[in-house]
Parts: structure tokens; sequence; C-alpha cells
């Protein structure tokens, strides 16, 4: 089982990132941290630490993201976005309730899932709610970005592939600027649960409401340009 990265994947990604109309900042954009010359991602990422298990409707599990700038230029308004894959395809986006922490707060955000045309889960980094812009990593430097994840207990036991991309959004558009290795692990299932049963404290704790959702698929739905790819650079 692989994650599959064709144009289909990369305008789920980089939409999932842009903001909606009624975030849409003024403020000029960062620098761009690719340029049309690279062969390479500016950034690399890697992820780390994380369990090989995760029990269904069990406790959070932590891991750690890494993005590394190889370049001689600061890059901000950088915006991970996790893919999930399982072998079944029967991962759903309201099962996994994952959330990360940024260098400038105590709390974590909450990360929103949306499912792709061939049932991935999608979910970016961003909180506009709370003002998050993105995480700066400057030249030659490397930001760890600490990162949790849980599984509701309706979740169905099975193999599941993590792997994050990286966008830096610049106002209404987006890089692709980095991709991770992937994350391998295993939902092992709730004892003496039915699928699709779910604790309302679960529901509570995913922090998925309305408006989160409404966010992302407003997201998805401004992206209506092709997608021209590079080796080091991905722009809608």
């Amino acid at each position: 089982m692989r994650l599959r990265t064709p144009a289909s994947l990369f305008l789920a990604v980089l939409a999932a990132v842009l903001p909606t109309a009624a975030h849409a900042r003024t403020e000029a954009p960062p620098p761009a941290c690719a340029t049309e010359s690279d062969v390479d991602f500016p950034l690399t990422a890697r992820i780390r630490g994380g369990p090989d298990t995760y029990p269904a409707g069990g406790g959070y599990g932590t891991w750690y993201l890494e993005l590394t700038n190889t370049t001689d230029r600061s890059c901000g308004g950088i915006h991970p976005v996790v893919v999930l894959v399982d072998d079944k395809r029967e991962l759903r986006a309201s099962q996994p309730v994952l959330e990360f922490y940024a260098p400038d707060r105590e709390q974590p955000h909450p990360v929103h899932f949306e499912t792709t045309d061939e049932d991935e889960l999608v979910g970016p980094f961003v909180d506009e709610q709370a003002g998050f812009e993105g995480f700066a990593v400057e030249a030659g430097r490397t930001l760890t970005v600490k990162v949790r994840l849980a599984l509701t207990s309706d979740a169905a036991a099975g193999e599941v592939v993590a792997q994050a991309a990286v966008v830096q959004r610049q106002g209404d558009d987006g890089d692709w600027v980095g991709q991770s290795d992937d994350y391998r692990f295993r939902i092992e299932p709730a004892p003496g649960r039915e699928a699709g049963d779910t604790d309302p404290d679960e529901l509570a704790r995913t922090g998925i409401g309305a408006t989160g959702k409404l966010l992302t698929v407003a997201a998805v739905a401004l992206l209506t340009g092709g997608l021209a790819t590079t080796p080091a650079r991905r722009r809608r």
C-alpha cells in the first residue's frame, strides 16, 4: 500500500490550505521558498517517534514532524498537510483525531480531515480562527512540530500509511515545497464495541464542528485551475 501522487491529490492538498473568502488576508505573502530553478524540494520533511499501533477509542500517540530548510532563504507560511490511507479504504474523516502544536501557543490546534475521490484523508495544518498563519523555517534550520493522533472507537482495524505534504501558502495560491517519508501504523480494534458506536465525549474531543468542516469544503471549492508541476514546485 503506497500513497499516490497524481495531480488530483496535489489539487486536494493545495486546496486544503488555501484561505476561504471569509478568511482571505490582505498582508503581503511571504517570499517564495521554491524557485523555478530548484531541482529538489526546498524543505525536507521527516516523521519520527510515532507508535506502531493505535487502539481504536484509546488515547493519543505522539509523533514529530521535522521540517528542514535546505535553502539560504527563510521559508514562511508553511502548512503541512497529513494524508492518511488505510488498506481497506474504510477510514472516515471523523475518525482520526489529529492535533499539532505551534511554538507560540500552549494549546494544540485541531486538524480537520476531508476525504478525496480516492478515499484518502487529507488534513491540513490550518487554524484560521486561532490566527495560525503557518510555520516559519529559517534558512539552514530544522523546525520540529509536535503532533498527536488518536482514533475514535468506531475506527475499523487495519493498516494505515501517513505522509505529510508541505505547502507554502502565498495569498490565495500555494507551492508544494516538501514531502515526508511514510509513517506506517496499525489500528487495533476497540474491545467490546460495535462498528459505528462512538461516545459523545469522543465527538467533543475531535473538535470537528460545522465551522471547521465548512472551511475545508470551501477551500476545496476555491480551487478551479489546473496544476503545473516541476520537481520542486507545484502551483495551482
